[in-house]
């Protein structure tokens, strides 16, 4: 299996589990079925602290926390929710690491984000498309870590959002092992081509808002222009 398949493996299991999702759901069991999934494609273990599916619904999707410490909460799927989950496939050491908000309205899953009804929902989803054309835009390979985290957090702000992420970074490499990564952050001077891979996963949310959005690809330099896996 390589980088894309096992990321294929996270891909797939996204969009299974909005087939699945329903009203009254427990995120327990929606973290049981997308583990069972990635099993089921190809994965033989999570790299993120032995976590396949990280989840949060409701005002919890604020907030940030390491996998160390994490507990599936205790939640149940209302008629109107919003859930992110953040998958972490792994086979032979290979990673996969993606992420989706997903909108529920009126008990349906809404697959295009220009047709949610929440309006500060329709709008941080699309804000964080923004994110990540814009990712696309400033990057070069010649881009350091800690211009990427400078640049992207102005951006956030200057646009009204907050980065949620407890320490305030915006992804980080892929390695083979947790140890091994380095981050968007400040202080990082490595460029982006020191790495074969990368993450890139704004958390964000607005001041003062009870509600957080995440998006995360891995993307890769292919003949300078940066694409996602």
């Amino acid at each position: 299996m390589t980088n894309k398949e096992i990321q294929n493996v996270a891909k797939q299991t996204i969009e299974y589990i909005k087939t699945k999702i329903y009203v009254g759901q427990s995120l327990k069991e929606i973290r049981n079925l997308c583990e069972s999934k990635m099993f089921e494609l190809g994965a033989d273990s999570f790299w993120y602290y032995n976590i396949g599916a990280f989840i949060f619904s409701g005002n919890d999707t604020t907030v940030s926390i390491s996998g160390k410490k994490y507990e599936t909460p205790d939640r149940k799927i209302s008629l109107n929710d919003i859930i992110t989950i953040d998958l972490s496939p792994q086979f032979n050491h290979l990673w996969g690491d993606y992420a989706r908000t997903i909108i529920m309205e009126n008990g349906q899953v809404i697959n295009c984000i220009n047709d949610i009804q929440n309006n500060e929902w329709r709008k941080g989803l699309l804000f964080e498309e923004k994110l990540h054309n814009e990712l696309i835009n400033f990057s070069t390979p010649d881009t350091t870590f800690e211009e990427l985290y400078f640049h992207i957090n102005n951006f956030i702000t200057d646009n009204g959002y907050i980065n949620l992420d407890f320490n305030k970074n915006l992804g980080h490499s892929i390695a083979k092992h947790k140890i091994q990564r380095i981050y968007i952050e400040k202080g990082n001077k490595k460029k982006l081509k020191s790495v074969k891979y990368f993450t890139f996963e704004p958390h964000i949310s607005i001041v003062n808002s009870s509600f957080g959005y995440k998006k995360e690809n891995i993307y890769q330099f292919v003949d300078k222009k940066l694409i996602s896996l």
